[in-house]
C-alpha cells in the first residue's frame, strides 16, 4: 500500500511533465490514459493532502507527551499612590521579572498512548482513502478508453452496414428499372439506407461524447488515436473462463476471496474504524483515572533599588481525581455503543464485499461466455449472410431475406462488441476490488484455479 501511495505521490508531483509530453503523441495507450487520469485527478490531490495532515496530527499528538517549556516576562511601574503621585516615577516603583518553567505531565491514565494510536488508525484510514480513490480513477480511466473504443468499434461496424444497405440499395434500383422490383420492396431498400444512415450518425455521436469524457478525464487538450486491445492476446483467458465448470469456478471464488479480503481498502477501512471505535471506547474510561503533574519554574527579578537578583527555583506537583463519575459512565456507555455499531458496520462491510466479488466473477464468466458464442454467431451469420446475397444477385430470393440476413449480422456484430468491452470492464471491476497491480494477477489466479481442478 504504501508503494502504491508514494505512486500517487510521485504522479501528483510530475503532472506538469506528463502532460506536455503526451499532449502532441500520435497515440495513446491505456497505461498512459491511467497515468493521465490519476495525475489530473483532483479528488485523488484532497485524499493525499488528507494523508499528510494525518502525519501531521500525529507528530503533534507525539508531541504532547514531552515535556512543556515556557517563558515569560513583565515590568511594572506605579503612576500614583494614595499619597499622590511618587517624586521620581522610575526610581522609585519600577521593577521587572522574567521566569522560565518546564512541566510534565507524569500520568495520564495512559489517555496520550490511546489517542497517539487513534491518530496512527486515523491515518491509515486517510491512506485507505486514497488507496479506494486511486483504484477508482484507474476504474474510470479504463471505462473512459474502452467507451472510446467500443464507441470506434460501432461507427465502423454502422459504417459496414451502411455500406451493405447502399449495395444493397443500388441493386434494388437496377432490378427496379428492369421491372423485376416491386415498389414496396424498393421502398424498403431506400427506409434501409435511411435507417443505416442515421445509425451511423449516432455512432458518430457516441465516439464524440466518449472522446470528450477521456479528454476531460486525462486533462489533454486533444486525445489522440488510442491504442486497440489485443482481444486475440486475452482469448486463452477468456476461454478458460468460458469453460470453467463448478469447482473450478468455486476454487477461483475461493482464491479471490482470500486475496481480496485482505487487501479491499473498504474492508481495510471498516477494520480501521471499529479498532478506533474501541481506542475511544478505552479513552473514555481513562477518564476514572486520576492525574498527576509536575511543574519547575525559576527566574530573574529586576528593581532598581535592588538591582538584578534570581529568584527562588520552585518544584511543583499537582494532581486531580475525577469526582463527576456519572458522566463518565455516561460517555464510557456512549463510546461502547459506537464500538458495537463499528462492529456491525465491519461486518456489512464483509458481507457486501463477499457479494462484490461473487456477482463480478459470474458477470465475468458470463461475458467470457458471451464474447465465444457471439464470435461464432458472427462467423455463422456471415456466412449466411454470403449465402443469401449470392442468391439475391442471382434473383433467386428476395430483398427481405436480404435484410433479414444482414440484421443478423449486425446484430451478432455488435453483441460480440458489447461483451468483449464488457469483458474489459469486469476485469477492471475485479481489479478495483482487490486492488491488483494489472489484470495478469487475476489471470494468474484462474490459472491456478484451472491447474487445481485438472
Amino acid at each position: 500500500m504504501m508503494r502504491v501511495i508514494k505512486k500517487i505521490m510521485f504522479l501528483l508531483i510530475t503532472l506538469a511533465a506528463l502532460v506536455p509530453a503526451l499532449a502532441h503523441a500520435e497515440t495513446l495507450s491505456l497505461e498512459q490514459a491511467r497515468e493521465l487520469a490519476l495525475a489530473n485527478s483532483q479528488s485523488l490531490k484532497k485524499h493525499n493532502l488528507s494523508v499528510q495532515s494525518g502525519v501531521l496530527d500525529e507528530k503533534t499528538q507525539a508531541y504532547a507527551g514531552l515535556p512543556s517549556l515556557s517563558l515569560g516576562a513583565s515590568a511594572s511601574a506605579t503612576l500614583w499612590t494614595n499619597n499622590g503621585v511618587p517624586e521620581n516615577l522610575f526610581k522609585d516603583t519600577f521593577g521587572a521579572s522574567a521566569s522560565a518553567g518546564v512541566s510534565q505531565k507524569l500520568w495520564d491514565g495512559g489517555k496520550n498512548s490511546i489517542l497517539k494510536s487513534i491518530g496512527s488508525l486515523s491515518t491509515a484510514v486517510a491512506r485507505q482513502n486514497a488507496l479506494a480513490e486511486y483504484y477508482t480513477v484507474l476504474e474510470s480511466a479504463d471505462a473512459a478508453y474502452y467507451a472510446v473504443l467500443e464507441a470506434a468499434a460501432a461507427l465502423e461496424a454502422a459504417e459496414s452496414s451502411l455500406e451493405t444497405a447502399a449495395l444493397s440499395l443500388s441493386m434494388a434500383e437496377i432490378r427496379r428499372e428492369s421491372g423485376m422490383l416491386s415498389d414496396a420492396d424498393y421502398l424498403q431498400a431506400l427506409a434501409e439506407k435511411e435507417s443505416r444512415e442515421t445509425a451511423r450518425s449516432q455512432a458518430r455521436r457516441d465516439l464524440a461524447l466518449g472522446r470528450l469524457r477521456l479528454k476531460n478525464l486525462t486533462g489533454l487538450a486533444e486525445t489522440p488515436e488510442l491504442e486497440p486491445v489485443d482481444f486475440a492476446a486475452m482469448e486463452p483467458l477468456i476461454r478458460t473462463l468460458a469453460a470453467m465448470d463448478d469447482p473450478g469456478l468455486d476454487r477461483l471464488y475461493g482464491a479471490l476471496k482470500k486475496q481480496i479480503e485482505v487487501r479491499n481498502p473498504a474492508l481495510a477501512k471498516a477494520g480501521l474504524n471499529s479498532a478506533i471505535a474501541e481506542k475511544n471506547l478505552s479513552l473514555a474510561a481513562r477518564d476514572y483515572s486520576p492525574t498527576l503533574s509536575a511543574s519547575l519554574s525559576t527566574g530573574l527579578n529586576y528593581s532598581v533599588s535592588g538591582g538584578l537578583e534570581p529568584s527562588a527555583g520552585r518544584l511543583s506537583l499537582s494532581g486531580s481525581i475525577p469526582l463527576d463519575f456519572w458522566v463518565t459512565a455516561a460517555n464510557v456507555e456512549k463510546r461502547k455503543l459506537a464500538s458495537e455499531q463499528a462492529a456491525l458496520d465491519l461486518r456489512t462491510a464483509g458481507e457486501s464485499l463477499d457479494t462484490e466479488i461473487q456477482t463480478g466473477l459470474l458477470n465475468l464468466v458470463s461475458q467470457a461466455g458471451q464474447v465465444l458464442s457471439s464470435g461464432r454467431a458472427l462467423d455463422y451469420a456471415g456466412k449466411h449472410f454470403e449465402y443469401v446475397l449470392e442468391l439475391y444477385e442471382l434473383s433467386r430470393n428476395s430483398l427481405s431475406e436480404l435484410s433479414d440476413a444482414e440484421a443478423l449480422v449486425r446484430s451478432n456484430r455488435n453483441q460480440l462488441i458489447r461483451s468483449q468491452y464488457a469483458f474489459l470492464s469486469g476485469l477492471s471491476a475485479l481489479r478495483t476490488l482487490g486492488v491488483f497491480e494489472s489484470e495478469d494477477e487475476i489471470a494468474a489466479l484462474v490459472r491456478a484455479a484451472l491447474g487445481e481442478v485438472e
